[in-house]
Order: C-alpha cells, then sequence, then structure tokens
C-alpha cells in the first residue's frame, strides 16, 4: 500500500483530527486555534476560514505569516522520530505541531505548551 503524501491532504480533514484529539482529552477547538496561531502566525478568524477552503496541509504551513521564532526549541519524538533531527523543513513545521497538539491533549498548561511566549517578549524588552 502506497504511503500518503501529508503535504497533499486537506488542511480542513487534518485540523478536525487535531480537534478530535484535543476534545477527546478535554481541551478545546479554541486551543487547538490558539496553538496552530501561536506556531504559524495566522489569526483564528484566518484559521476558520481556512478550514472551509481546499488548501492542503503542505500549503497551510509553507504561506503562514510568521512562523514563531520560538518553534526551534520544540523537541523531542513524535511517530518515534527526533523532530530536531527532521531533515526535511516542511515536515519539521508539520511535526513542531503534530508535538504541541499531542502536549495539549495531554493536559499541558498553554503558557508552557506555546514555550513560555511571554517570558520571551520580556527578555527580549530587556536586551
Amino acid at each position: 500500500m502506497p504511503r500518503t503524501d501529508v503535504t497533499q491532504l486537506s488542511f480542513s480533514k487534518l485540523y478536525l483530527l487535531l480537534v478530535n484529539k484535543a476534545m477527546k482529552k478535554g481541551r478545546t477547538q479554541s486551543e487547538v486555534n490558539q496553538v496552530i496561531a501561536w506556531l504559524t502566525g495566522y489569526t483564528p478568524e484566518t484559521i476558520e476560514q481556512l478550514q472551509q477552503s481546499d488548501i492542503r496541509y503542505g500549503d497551510f504551513f509553507m504561506n503562514a505569516p510568521a512562523l514563531n521564532p520560538n518553534r526551534t526549541s520544540i523537541t523531542g519524538k513524535i511517530c518515534g522520530i527526533r523532530i530536531e533531527e527532521i531533515q526535511d523543513p516542511l515536515m519539521r513545521e508539520i511535526r513542531y505541531l503534530d508535538k504541541l497538539i499531542d502536549e495539549l491533549a495531554k493536559g499541558k498548561p498553554l503558557s508552557g505548551i506555546l514555550r513560555n511566549t511571554a517570558s520571551s517578549e520580556t527578555e527580549q524588552l530587556r536586551k
């Protein structure tokens, strides 16, 4: 059976899978949108619009308005592969989101999932 290229799947289909995974563990669609917005720079409103469109998952990431510079602090394994060792930049972006949604589903607080955005901004102001 040939492997499906995840970058060619529809964003709307994968978005629903991410939301369902989080909701099964008591999290909300709003929290999923916050995580996606933090990672990609899309607004929650734009995420909702894209969910209604026919955009492909790979295009969703390639067209992201502002990938968060703190995303590189996301480490660990997803599907048995260390994120920081993934060579394909697009697949690494996709796996960053997978890891964040896993953390959300495991009950980690948003402040920790979003890699302390507030403290990073405070450090930047001090410099």
